[in-house]
């Protein structure tokens, strides 16, 4: 049995890529700027892994850390290729489909826009502007509870949000909003359509764990293939929704990056996945409660606490396993704004006779390229493997 475990851990980003400049992101750092702020957070099991090192290699510093030498994993930085710096972009670049055309932002959508949703859900909305998920709550909530009228709004990503509070839009009503929301976004190349149910009463909302995002369907990946071949692809976390369930098998929803490491753990001492397999994980909770929150503290403690599981996880990697551990993005919690950061990506890697550098790779799609090697399909037609060509 072959089996492979993709992590990602969502915003994780290691230093600003080379055309930063271009998204106004030059200088952005996330791991950085958290440990320059909370320098005491211990990292020892991902430094081991080789996080300190890719960090050292995206700011093309001559002088690597020691800290990977005595393990048996391998590193590199990744840098983006697709136009964009999303959720969206970042997954299916790591699956093989960079993305070239740029998606649709909108800093508010257009009158005939509006007109098309309210018709196709029966629904009037209110908002209709770009705006953090926990500030729009504060501005519009109480409007929300007086009218019924769920709340649209956007960001800087390309991305259509609805938000309601659930005892006044049930969740089923609000996913179907959404459902309606994404035949339209479809026409218009938006990338997501997230579902942002709430609860509280004024003064004191607070999203819950029901979100749902409804994406485009992707064009042909890694995923795709292996499923082709019959090697099953199991999700954790959001990658069901990222990929509109294609190319997935099993999939297992989780609110939380403690749900997430749980399923991991779990999924990978799983009796019924006896043959080849992949498991891609996504952990959010860095971007989607710290990074775009700007609370570095809280981003600090996530990854120390991930730290801590991968300690206990690592003696349960078997030599001739597979293991990735990446990211989609940057999220500065120190940047100005509540955007993502156009940023390098570590990739952490485990794999029969791989060890130290790996060099700098222009896409995500290295990864891609590693799972088509590893497995014995046909070679990935965009990105190189890392198990076969350094550098």
């Amino acid at each position: 049995m072959k089996r492979a475990l993709l992590i990602v851990l969502d915003s994780v980003g290691i230093g600003h890529a080379p055309d930063a400049a271009a998204f106004g992101d030059e200088g952005a750092d996330t791991v950085g700027h958290i440990l320059a702020e909370r320098a005491e957070t211990p990292l020892p099991h991902l430094n081991r892994c080789g996080l300190s090192s890719a960090r050292a290699l995206a700011a093309a510093s001559e002088n690597l850390p020691s800290d990977v030498v005595a393990s048996d994993w391998a590193f590199s930085t990744l840098r983006e290729q697709s136009a964009g710096k999303d959720t969206t972009a970042g997954h299916w670049e790591i699956a093989g489909a960079p993305v070239d055309e740029p998606f649709a932002t909108f800093e508010k959508f257009p009158p005939e826009i509006i007109l098309r949703l309210e018709e196709a859900t029966g629904f009037q909305f209110i908002g209709n502007y770009a705006q953090s998920g926990s500030v729009i709550l504060e501005e519009l909530g109480t409007e929300h509870l007086r009218t019924g009228h769920p709340i649209l709004y956007t960001s800087a990503d390309s991305v259509i949000q609805i938000a309601a509070h659930e005892d006044i839009v049930p969740l089923e009503e609000l996913y179907q909003i959404c459902r309606l929301a994404r035949k339209i976004a479809d026409d218009l190349r938006i990338g997501r359509v997230i579902a942002r149910p709430f609860i509280g009463t004024v003064g004191d909302f607070k999203r819950t764990a029901n979100r749902r995002d409804f994406s485009m369907i992707p064009p042909p990946t890694i995923l795709n293939a292996l499923n082709d071949r019959g090697i099953p692809v199991v999700s954790v976390g959001k990658i069901s929704d990222i990929f509109a369930g294609s190319g997935i098998s099993l999939s297992h929803p989780t609110h939380s990056n403690a749900e997430g490491m749980a399923a991991i753990e779990r999924l990978w001492h799983e009796e019924g996945l006896e043959n080849d397999h992949l498991i891609f994980a996504n952990l959010v909770d860095f971007d989607m409660l710290y990074g775009h929150r700007r609370d570095v503290e809280g981003y600090a403690k996530a990854l120390e606490t991930f730290d801590q599981w991968l300690g206990d996880f690592l003696p349960q990697i078997r030599n001739f396993d597979l293991v990735m551990i990446t990211a989609d993005h940057g999220n500065d919690p120190t940047w100005s704004g509540t955007d993502h950061t156009r940023e390098q990506v570590p990739l952490l890697v485990h794999a029969p006779g791989l060890k130290g550098n790996l060099g700098s790779r222009n896409n995500f799609s290295a990864i891609a390229a590693t799972l088509a090697d590893w497995f014995g399909i046909d070679p990935w037609p965009v990105g190189a493997s890392v198990l076969t060509q350094q550098g």
